[in-house]
This record gives C-alpha cells, sequence and structure tokens, in this order.
C-alpha cells in the first residue's frame, strides 16, 4: 500500500528503524498531540531530543532551542509546526544532514517536501508518527 507522501508501507516501517527524533515543537501541555505522540514514541524504546525555545525540560529530557543546537546526530525531525514554519526547520535538518522529515497531521509544505527530497531526505507529510507505528506495527508493538 502507498501512502499519500509516495512512500509505500514498508519505506515508513524502515523509517522506524531509525532511532534519534528530534521534535520540534514538543509542547510542555500533557494535553497537546505532540505530548502525547512523544510519550507513546518514548515507551518504544525511541531516543526524543526536544526542540522548543520556550521550555528548559520536558518529559524529563533537555530541551534545545533549534535543531542547530543538538550536537548528536538526528535521523528523523518531527514537526508538530504551523505549515508555513517548516522550510526554516528542514533547512536546519538538511544541516544536520537527518535522514527523515516527518511533519504530524495537518502539516503540509510542499516546497520544503521538494528541498527535503533534493537533499536525499524522506519526507512524510501529513501523517502521525503514532497512529502509524500503530498501523503498521499494531498496538502491542
Amino acid at each position: 500500500m502507498e501512502n499519500d507522501n509516495g512512500l509505500k508501507d514498508e519505506e515508513i516501517k524502515e523509517i522506524y528503524d531509525l532511532r534519534n527524533i528530534a521534535v520540534v515543537g514538543l509542547s510542555k501541555d500533557i494535553e497537546k498531540p505532540s505530548h502525547r505522540v512523544v510519550a507513546y514514541l518514548m515507551t518504544k524504546k525511541y531516543r526524543i531530543i526536544p526542540v522548543n525555545p520556550t521550555a528548559e525540560r520536558i518529559l524529563g529530557k533537555k530541551v534545545y532551542r533549534s535543531l542547530l543546537e543538538i550536537e548528536e546526530p538526528i535521523d528523523i525531525v518531527d514537526i508538530f509546526r504551523p505549515s508555513e514554519d517548516v522550510v526554516p526547520i528542514v533547512e536546519q535538518a538538511i544541516e544536520k544532514k537527518a535522514k527523515v522529515i516527518w511533519m504530524q497531521e495537518s502539516i503540509v509544505n510542499e516546497k520544503a517536501a521538494v528541498m527535503a527530497r533534493s537533499a536525499g531526505l524522506k519526507v512524510v507529510m501529513n501523517r502521525c508518527m503514532m497512529k502509524e507505528h500503530k498501523r503498521l506495527f499494531g498496538k502491542g508493538n
């Protein structure tokens, strides 16, 4: 099965083999989708690197103001920001040599997607990383 991003389910599954996820726009508010999604990913043993210029710590993790401050390798950049804010995030992700751009549900930016793909990154748009994980691997995995 192919999704609306042009990636087959097997290609999406391969993304989940990557372990370091920088989450841009991770909220301190436990009611926000970003908080719930990240809490779920943490239960699946993903290494979460929060990015939010207004917080010091979220979910017990040090928070970075931007992707450029992160010193360790970044595999996936999971974006919880408005579609119009995505281009500079993708520029930073390319600079940091990330492998995947993942724009959460309702986030679509074709210009950013073209930039990322041109730099060799895989792109997922308008999809929830938690929902896709549950769909592809089942709720127990």
